[in-house]
């Protein structure tokens, strides 16, 4: 009988985390290690002190080997708790404008990007800001940057909830022929003609579906094998897709036809916001379809768990929904989804056992789906809420009382990123936002995930910014963020893992390191002080009990 595999990890920290998804930690609880981890297979065989019997019988085997950690902390393996992975991989190939400050940054990056890149076949950029070109932007400050060549440019914003394209792009895009639809805006002329920029639900329903159809299988598949190697890279053996759609879908399929991916992948259905509830309820349909073939016991590391619903947009684009106007402008702005129109997508979702997950960002559009969640979804099915970014405390209480997931990226509290909130919501505002200590205390569960493309992918530096409130985009900024809502480092390491596992009900083989669970694993050269993990970095990620990433090559 052939033996399994068997590696000794030793000399070095094992986290165990002790902080269950929904426990108030706090800021200071200390952290717990093992000495020995012993991988036997697949699986995690032991997990204690490096003096027990079963360490020496290990080290007595000769088929077992043993990797000394040299000091070097061992983690889970960290799940994302919120990505985006088609568009991941898509992103490492497109142009990042993410350090441009102005208009004019925007047009000398792009020119000198096309002189050097003359066989691509258009120019994708990502990366912009809203607060980088203050006013109004239209196709003609793009037009003439790509010379005789004169290809479509099409610039995502950070966030990816809006496109700005220039002449030519309109015209590849077809959008003179686009309708306007329900929770988004196609920006036009006095004449009704695009203007070039195309936000919320418009982007979502009209650009997304034309760069996924004019990417070829190949290059889909090739996008996420990317994705998935960058994510390797950064210590992650696992994550949570937020916007699966058919385009995704089908090449994940594909991908897997080739052999195992080696990521463990759960991903909800979006579900856009249509003219009728019945094609609203179309799309969940489709989900649940595809869920009853896809699932926990079917394909267990591919699998549809829920819908997700985008509910309202972003602060900085004044897209978000709030219960008082927005400072500079006094404008409130129409919800993307409305009460009566998600109700019945909850229902649904919830009856044929779906998890949901709905965004929410600005206070009245979080009040809104905490409300809906709390009357329509059941707390065993966990539902959550993404983002969360200016909740109030009467808010804050609901989604502790009803076991409500608090679905949190602290990249996006990074100050780098804030500058134009007090103009855009005012002070008094900005002391609500980015409540996550409010969060745990309330006994919500946390997951943490990244938001990725739309902000850095690094698990350490999420934690970073989640435990200081500073910059991970800008090491030498001061500014600190509401530093009173700041996690503790445990806690925010335990919800990048464990929370996050729990969230999509992969807490029972992943997400902590416990005898039986799935041997994911990763080792981080690092010390345990939150002021110090802009130093930390990743060495190795384990998946399955095999080495599929180190820093060493």
């Amino acid at each position: 009988m052939t033996k399994l595999p068997t590696t000794l990890f030793t000399n070095g920290p094992v986290f165990l985390s002790g902080v269950r998804p929904g426990t108030n930690a706090g800021l200071h609880l200390a952290p717990t290690f093992a000495s020995a981890l012993l991988v036997r297979g697949t699986h995690i065989a032991f997990v204690g002190d490096a003096s027990d019997p079963a360490v020496a019988a290990a080290r007595a085997d000769p088929h077992t080997v043993v990797h000394d950690l040299g000091g070097k902390t061992l983690f889970p393996g960290f799940v994302d708790g919120h990505m985006h992975l088609m568009m991941m991989g898509q992103s490492l190939n497109k142009l990042d404008l993410g350090l441009c400050k102005s208009l004019a940054d925007i047009q000398t990056t792009i020119r000198a990007y096309a002189d050097e890149n003359p066989d691509v076949s258009r120019i994708l950029c990502r990366g912009w800001m809203h607060s980088m070109t203050p006013g109004h932007v239209t196709a003609k400050e793009l037009d003439g940057l790509d010379g005789e060549r004169d290809r479509a440019i099409l610039i995502d914003t950070k966030d990816l909830h809006s496109t700005w394209c220039n002449t030519v792009g309109i015209k590849e895009l077809g959008a003179d022929e686009w309708a306007d639809v329900p929770g988004g805006t196609i920006e036009r002329d006095e004449n009704g003609k695009p203007t070039g920029v195309f936000n919320e639900a418009a982007n979502i329903t009209y650009v997304w579906p034309f760069l996924a159809n004019v990417a070829t299988m190949a290059e889909c598949t090739a996008a996420i094998k990317a994705a998935v190697a960058a994510y390797h890279e950064a210590g992650y053996t696992g994550l949570i897709d937020m916007a699966m759609d058919e385009g995704a879908w089908d090449a994940l399929q594909a991908l897997r036809e080739e052999g195992p991916i080696l990521m463990r992948i759960a991903a909800y259905w979006l579900i856009r916001p249509s003219k009728t509830e019945a094609e609203n309820l179309a799309q969940v349909e489709r989900a649940i379809e595809l869920a009853r073939e896809y699932n926990a016991s079917t394909t267990p590391d591919c699998r549809i768990v829920g819908v997700k619903v985008i509910c309202d947009g972003i602060i900085d684009a004044c897209t978000a929904g709030l219960t008082e106007p927005y400072s500079h402008n006094g404008h409130l702005e129409v919800p993307l989804w409305t009460a009566e129109q998600l109700e019945p997508v909850v229902r649904r979702a919830n009856e044929a056992g779906l998890q949901i997950a709905l965004h929410a960002i600005g206070d009245a559009t979080i009040k809104m789906v905490v409300n809906i969640l709390t009357a329509h979804a059941a707390p065993e099915r966990r539902p959550r809420v993404e983002h969360i970014e200016l909740a109030s405390e009467a808010d804050v209480v609901r989604l502790g009382e009803g076991r409500i997931t608090a679905s949190i990226q602290p990249v996006h509290a990074d100050p780098a990123i804030l500058r134009a909130w007090p103009k855009l919501i005012g002070e008094h505002r900005c002391g609500r936002s980015f409540a996550y200590r409010e969060f745990a205390d309330a006994g919500a569960p946390l997951a943490l995930g990244s938001d990725a493309p739309s902000a850095p992918h690094s698990p350490l530096g999420n934690v970073y910014v989640g435990t200081t409130r500073r910059s991970y985009r800008e090491p030498g900024l001061e500014t600190v963020v509401n530093p009173h809502f700041a996690l503790g480092l445990c806690e925010a390491i335990a919800a990048a893992t464990e929370g996050a596992a729990y969230s999509c009900f992969d807490d029972h083989r992943i997400g902590v390191l416990e005898k039986g669970y799935r041997a994911d694993l990763v080792i981080a050269d690092m010390e345990w002080e939150k002021e110090k993990l802009m130093q930390a970095r990743v060495t190795e990620t384990w998946y399955n009990g095999a080495k599929v990433w180190s820093a060493e090559g």
